[in-house]
């Protein structure tokens, strides 16, 4: 029997190895338009637009009529109206849609610590422009400015001009991110020329600039994955809310906002209604359907994150990401999708399908409303769970047989002639057949090398180098376990690598953590174990058993509404090795420490900083 104590500790433990690799999709903007030296947000409300300023300290002179008077060490010739005024019509200009500048109204303008949008592909090259994304300021001080910008009505149109000189020259450098109510219109970009802003307000969503280049990534507002794995096929879709009312009832009590209370009945209801309506046949086999998650999503300057706070949202901003899953013995030969959604505004769908050898993206129409995959991997293998046998990893028993042989034959030939020492001719034939024995034994020695599995009850002790081979067979067991979703295959792939109370411990925590995984995120699946050092004694209680001080390194990826990312978590733990017949398994597990680190960076053991 465990106590309770240490019931508790190896749940914590479990917890914390094998469901920790927790994330969400993400999409890369390399313009580092994000962390520029100014920063603009432009928000376009009903009867004004709100501007919210960063301004670098060192370009305070670029945007002196903005500054108050409390803020001027000299003071100003004329009032700090007629100075905002210029502001907008030789600063920061907005115009109207008959051509005019927008009159800015000053709100709060205070120092404050710029906001964190550090990206972690700072240093990279941007593949267009060829540039390295460059990092934040290191001052970190900016001058916090909001304005709004009033006008009248629903202007079709707006434009938005950065300070520039007479001849047209951008004075500052600004990375903006517009808004059209909720609802973002462009990613990071810079602010480096007149931008002219067409607003749809039937539905921002399809609000959009002159300017091509200024777009948001998430443009479509229905896209369909196809996951085809070895032992599951998910279909996942993004969905706007907004364009389900094309199809189904959305059950709101009003037509502007979704209300805090009304937020999982309605992902559930457009769950369930999209659950068999674009019928996915696996092998020409219709399986049954799981509807494995729904999650509101929303569209950040990273790309798609799932929403952390049941709050208020927009309808024409809300997004939907569904998660439909099909649980196979084996990778299918052929899977398709037949869609059968479409409306006025969706008449082309892109489509993204993801095998083990990478994504292929298209799209369906009308005319063409198959999403299909063709399985030609012709030499993928699936990961799979297998016994770790003690001749796999243990260095086997080796002798020679021709020396031991030669010296047996020796000896009576030996006593032979000690008896007959008096005949001189018995003396000299027995020591040359002798010397003959000897030295054909010691020729034919490396052709008579013979090797014997070890058997479990010779096992006294194991080098380090065979705990490695041994570890890392278990821990890969272990994770590639969790891969599968049928609970009774679980419980017997954990069996294999995972021995007594711990099995136990093991498959009951998984089940709870899988649960809370639902409402967010996704669960990554262990592609590599890295095992770093792994140190080994007998212990000292249990027999046939080794207790290993081991750190490794697991990487896991998740893939899912067509972005892939990967997250390395680091492992300091004491684990207990047994012998069961002649296969090893781990039958007890104290974890020392966990922390993620950077996926391929190299830490050494004793500086492994927390990257979260």
């Amino acid at each position: 029997m465990i106590s309770h104590f240490q019931y508790l500790t190896r749940v914590l433990c479990v917890l914390c190895l094998f469901t920790s690799f927790t994330t969400e999709a993400d999409w890369i903007n390399l313009s580092g338009a994000e962390t520029s030296r100014n920063i603009a947000e432009f928000i376009v409300e009903d009867n004004q637009v709100r501007v919210k300023l960063e301004i670098y300290l060192g370009d305070l002179a670029l945007f002196d009529d903005l500054m108050p008077d409390k803020f001027l060490k000299v003071p100003a010739l004329d009032s700090e109206r007629s100075r905002l005024d210029r502001f907008s019509t030789k600063g920061l200009i907005i115009l109207g849609q008959n051509g005019s500048p927008l009159r800015a109204e000053s709100v709060i303008i205070e120092p404050r610590i710029r906001i964190d949008r550090q990206s972690a592909y700072i240093g990279m090259i941007n593949p267009i422009t060829q540039q390295r994304v460059s990092g934040a300021p290191a001052d970190k001080r900016v001058m916090y400015a909001e304005l709004v910008y009033p006008f009248e009505g629903n202007p079709k149109k707006l434009t938005i001009i950065p300070p520039s000189t007479e001849e047209g020259m951008t004075l500052a450098n600004i990375g903006f991110i517009v808004y059209h109510k909720s609802v973002p219109v462009i990613d990071f970009r810079y602010l480096s020329s007149a931008a002219t802003l067409n607003l749809n307000w039937e539905d921002p969503w399809y609000s959009k600039f002159d300017n091509v280049n200024l777009k948001r990534h998430h443009q479509s507002a229905l896209m369909s994955y196809l996951y085809v794995e070895p032992y599951e096929v998910r279909h996942e879709i993004l969905t706007r809310v907004k364009d389900m009312e094309n199809w189904m009832d959305l059950g709101l009590r009003g037509a502007v906002y979704i209300e805090a209370d009304e937020l999982d009945g309605l992902r559930q209801r457009v769950g369930q209604y999209l659950l068999n309506k674009n019928p996915v046949l696996i092998d020409g086999k219709s399986l049954t359907a799981i509807l494995d998650r729904t999650s509101f999503v929303q569209v950040s300057i990273n790309g798609l994150v799932p929403m952390e706070n049941q709050q208020r949202i927009e309808i024409s901003s809300a997004m939907l990401g569904i998660i439909i899953t099909y649980l196979t013995d084996e990778l299918p030969k052929e899977v398709t999708v037949e869609w059968k959604l479409f409306s006025e505004n969706i008449a082309q769908i892109p489509t993204t399908t993801i095998d083990p050898a990478g994504p292929l993206v298209g799209y369906i129409t009308q005319d063409y409303n198959v999403q299909k995959w063709t399985n030609f991997l012709k030499k993928y293998s699936p990961p799979n769970s297998s016994e770790v046998h003690l001749n796999n990893t243990l260095k086997p028993i080796e002798f020679n047989w021709s020396i031991p042989v030669a010296i047996v034959i020796f000896i009576p030939l030996a006593i032979f002639a000690f008896n007959k020492r008096k005949d001189i001719s018995y003396i000299i034939i027995i020591s040359t057949l002798n010397c003959s024995l000897l030295v054909i034994g010691f020729l034919i020695s490396p052709y008579t090398r013979v090797s014997i599995e070890r058997p479990a009850h010779f096992v006294f002790n194991i080098s380090n180098d065979e705990t490695k081979i041994i570890l890392h067979s278990l821990l890969k067991n272990i994770y590639r376990a969790f891969d599968f979703r049928d609970e009774k295959v679980v419980y017997e792939k954990l069996a294999i690598s995972v021995e007594g109370d711990l099995l136990t411990d093991l498959y009951l925590q998984n089940r709870r953590s899988f649960a809370i995984k639902q409402a967010g995120g996704a669960q990554a699946r262990v592609k590599n174990v890295e095992l770093i050092e792994a140190i080994t004694k007998r212990d000292s209680i249990h027999n046939q058993s080794y207790v290993v001080d081991a750190k490794w390194i697991a990487t896991g990826e998740v893939g899912h509404w067509g972005h892939t990312h990967i997250r390395s978590n680091f492992y300091d733990a004491k684990i207990t090795l047994g012998v069961f017949g002649d296969s090893w398994k781990i039958i007890d597990f104290e974890l020392l420490e966990e922390r993620r680190v950077n996926p391929g960076k190299e830490l050494g053991l004793q500086e492994r900083g927390n990257n979260d």
